[in-house]
Order: C-alpha cells, then structure tokens, then sequence
C-alpha cells in the first residue's frame, strides 16, 4: 500500500506540466502567485526579508535566479530561501485552513527559482504552483491532527516542504521514478516544531514557514535531477512518512482528488496584512465602523469572541501584526487598517492605543471553532451612549467561502509593492502576472522585480 500512495503522487508530480489546467483553477492560481510576489516585495524591507537576502548574497553561488526587490542573483536554492523568507516576513502570505498551513510563501519562491533556473515558460509555472498547493496541504491533512496543539510537528513546517518539493520535481522535469526519489528525499528532511509562536521578531518563523520548506524542497529536486538516487515507497508502512508524523494517518487523503480537486481553489487570500485569526474580527470591526460611523472616542467596551482553538496564536503577542488586541484599537482609532499601520511597532507604546486596548476584552469559543466556514469571529461594543452592536463574521473576505476579486487583490498587490517598485514597473508587473500563460520565460520578470 505503502508504494501505492507514494507511486500514485510520483506520477501526478511528473505529469503535473503536461495536463492544462481548469480556467477556474488558472485564474485563482494567477491570484495566488500575485498575492505572493507582491509578500515578496514587501517582505524584502522587512527585517527577516533583509536578513535573507544578505545572507545569501553572501554566500555566492552560480546566478541561476533572482531574489526579489534586490539586484541579488545566486542559485535557485538560495534565491528560494531568501524569497521565502521575505514571503513570511510578515502575515501578509496566503493560507489555507483545511491543512494549517501557508502555501503560497514556501511554494511560489520554490517554483519561481527553478523556472528561471531551467528557462521554464509563465504556463510550465503556473502548472507548477498549483501542484504545489495539491501536495503540501494533502501532505499535512493526512497526519489527521485534530486541532492546531495535537500536532508534535510544525504542519506550517510540513506543507512548505512537501509543496515546494513537488512544484521544483516537476519543473526540474523529473520523471515518475526520479519523482519518487524526491518524495524521499523531502521527506528525510522534513522538521518543523511548532515553538514558532514564541518568535517575538518573526525571524525565525518566516525561515520556519516559508525559507526552509523552500530551500529544502529546491535541494531534493535539483539533487535528484542530478543524479542522486533514493527510496521508493516512503509514504506509507513501517518506518515511513505517516507512520513517523502522523496523529491520526489517513493515507487516502494524499491521493484523494489528485487532478479534480485543485487546493488553490481552497485556499484565503488575506485581505488584511495580519495574521490569520484576526481577519474576521477585523471585517466585523469595520463593518461596525462603516454601519455606525464609529470612532475610538464613542466606544466604552469592545468584546472579540474568538474561536478557542487559535485564540492562543494573537492573544496579546508583542508583535503588531499578530496582536488581536492591538490591532483592534488601531483600526478603531484610525477608520481602517492599512499595511504601515499593521506593522508600526511604535504604536504598540502609543498612549492612545494602550488606552483603547484597555477596553478590549476577548472571548474563547468553543461554538466559533467547530462552526463552518472556519475562522469565524464576533465583535460586540458597548457605546457609551448605551448601544449595544454587534457584528458576526462567517464567511471572511478573502477565503473561498468570500473570495476576494481580482481587482481587490490586485489593489492589494499595487498598496505593498508600490513603495518598492514604483507604480509604473508594479502596474507592468500586474499585468504580467495576470497574464503569466503567455508572459514567456520566467527570467523575463526580472527586470521589473529587481531593485
């Protein structure tokens, strides 16, 4: 059983650029690897993005790919860690819930340094990064952890890995049995645990989400490629993936859907630059606003009820972008909140915002986290004229249950590359994006990404 799960997912990586792709799929794949690259650019001034780039500039190497918003050139697996990096630097990156993971930061970089390593085409990439998102989340989802803090291993960690392994197997263009190897190979070097959370400087975690993932599957595919060979059947059985990693192994689920259902389509572009369990409590709160037209000066107690199984993950965190409470009474003082905002350490000190956070209280629900769609959030206020409002957020924007326009993400892109890239090589980058299936070689993205 064991050579049939890991054979089944060896061919589909190895035939994955031959088959095209549902014009559904392609156009939110498109999404995707938008809303990535532009995590990218902005991820570059950040300091994990920085940090990243830095290094592997230092280290040399033969120039095989690019590392984005820099004029840095080095090989694909160093381009791949410092893009990935540079993808999580923040919370602005995809994620997708099913399998608690964000595909798109350790995916795309992967995809896009061995396309410009191998002079793939827009179409042979795009092919690529939703096999990526098919193989990384069924990796994680068939561990069958139960809930985010049943897992021993950093499924973050696990889907980067498994994702970025396969988009750069089949853009390496290896065949069934050289594919098996790369399973192999990533799977040896799979690890992750999820301590992430005490990563105050989200360093540490982009290189854990997104940097190793990528790196690593880039080394097992170019390693394989050039000759290396490996272990056939290490999915299932004794000593093997499930067996080593899983809580609760359900090996269908790594094949289950392979070619019919596409996991980019389940997978939340974020609206909000923050981290994921904040997203619906920030749709409530400037519903609210909007409805009301409230300011910080009219509110007396603001309540956020929070599923209780992520609540732990921006409870009170001394990073902006993660803090659920900080962020609240920054959106209340300001009318919204934007990508600077979000990422304003020195405001987590402002008196004003400390005095609006003592009026916040949150709330853990255990309702909130068995309801569906997942992540959902309620925000109560009491004014102090004596209203009471509230506001329920089922279907976040962004997920698939509220998925966010193509204009809507491409605004998004154009607000964090802008201020890297200028508006008129981020309007000609757009535009490439969207149309990546006849955009040409990869390495022609280049000049409009280097800075």
């Amino acid at each position: 059983m064991g050579c049939e799960h890991s054979s089944t997912v060896a061919a589909y990586i190895a035939e994955a650029l031959d088959h095209p792709l549902p014009d559904e799929v392609a156009a939110r794949a498109r999404l995707h690897l938008l809303d990535t690259l532009a995590a990218i650019v902005s991820g570059s001034r950040l300091r994990a993005g920085r940090l990243a780039a830095a290094y592997v500039e230092a280290e040399g190497g033969r120039p095989e790919a690019s590392v984005f918003g820099t004029p840095v050139v080095t090989t694909a697996a160093n381009a791949a860690l410092a893009n990935a990096m540079a993808a999580h630097a923040d919370e602005t990156d995809d994620s997708h819930v099913g399998s608690r993971t964000h595909p798109g930061c350790g995916v795309v970089p992967a995809a896009l340094a061995m396309a410009e390593r191998g002079d793939r085409d827009g179409t042979a990439l795009l092919r690529a990064v939703v096999l990526g998102y098919d193989i990384g989340t069924r990796f994680v989802m068939a561990l069958g952890y139960s809930r985010p803090r049943a897992a021993m291993h950093s499924t973050h960690s696990l889907g980067s890995l498994f994702g970025a392994a396969a988009a750069a197997g089949a853009l390496a263009g290896l065949d069934a049995r050289q594919a098996e190897h790369l399973i192999s190979y990533a799977v040896q070097q799979a690890s992750g645990v999820p301590y992430w959370e005490r990563d105050a400087e989200h360093v540490e975690k982009a290189f854990d989400f997104g940097g190793m993932g990528a790196r690593n599957g880039v080394l097992a595919a170019t390693m394989v490629a050039a000759g290396f060979s490996g272990v056939e059947g290490v999915l299932t059985g004794e000593h093997s993936y499930l067996s080593t990693f899983a809580d609760h192994p359900h090996a269908d689920v790594l094949t289950d859907g392979l070619g019919s259902r596409f996991e980019v389509m389940e997978t939340a572009i974020k609206k909000w630059c923050v981290g994921s369990p904040i997203q619906a409590a920030l749709d409530s709160l400037t519903a609210l606003i909007d409805e009301h037209g409230l300011r910080a000066d009219d509110v007396a107690t603001i309540t956020a009820t929070m599923p209780d199984d992520r609540l732990h993950i921006v409870d009170d965190r001394d990073m902006p972008d993660v803090c659920l409470q900080h962020l609240i009474a920054v959106t209340l003082i300001d009318g919204t909140l934007g990508f600077a905002a979000a990422h304003d350490h020195a405001r987590m000190e402002d008196r004003s915002v400390r005095a609006v956070r003592q009026r916040i209280r949150v709330a853990p629900s255990a309702e909130l986290t068995q309801a569906k769609p997942p992540r959902q959030a309620i925000i109560e206020i009491e004014t102090v004229d004596g209203r009471h409002l509230r506001h329920h957020t089922r279907a976040v924007l962004g997920t698939p249950a509220n998925p966010m326009s193509g204009a809507e993400v491409a605004a998004k892109a154009r607000d964090l590359m802008e201020p890297v890239l200028g508006p008129d090589r981020t309007d000609r980058l757009v535009g490439a994006v969207l149309d990546i299936e006849r955009f040409g070689p990869v390495k022609g993205l280049r000049p409009l990404l280097r800075t």
